[in-house]
């Protein structure tokens, strides 16, 4: 997985479910799109990742809707 700067993110790191928000570290070798959540059983997805981003974005839009449709 690439950051956004175009580099490879390394070893280091968490991988983090999009759900619920539970995180581990992230397993050399092992692409976090690959792991699987053991709480809910949601795709994870490399913390910092344009992925992880993209997806908080349309959390914030969600939100940002629910707040002003009260």
């Amino acid at each position: 997985m690439k950051n956004p700067d175009g580099e490879r993110m390394g070893p280091k790191g968490n991988c983090i479910c999009p759900k619920c928000g539970y995180t581990q570290p992230h397993r050399r070798g092992v692409p976090c799109q690959e792991e699987r959540c053991p709480k809910c059983n949601g795709k994870m997805l490399r913390q910092g990742s344009e992925h992880h981003r993209k997806v908080e974005q349309v959390k914030a839009k969600r939100k940002a809707k629910t707040e002003t449709d009260k």
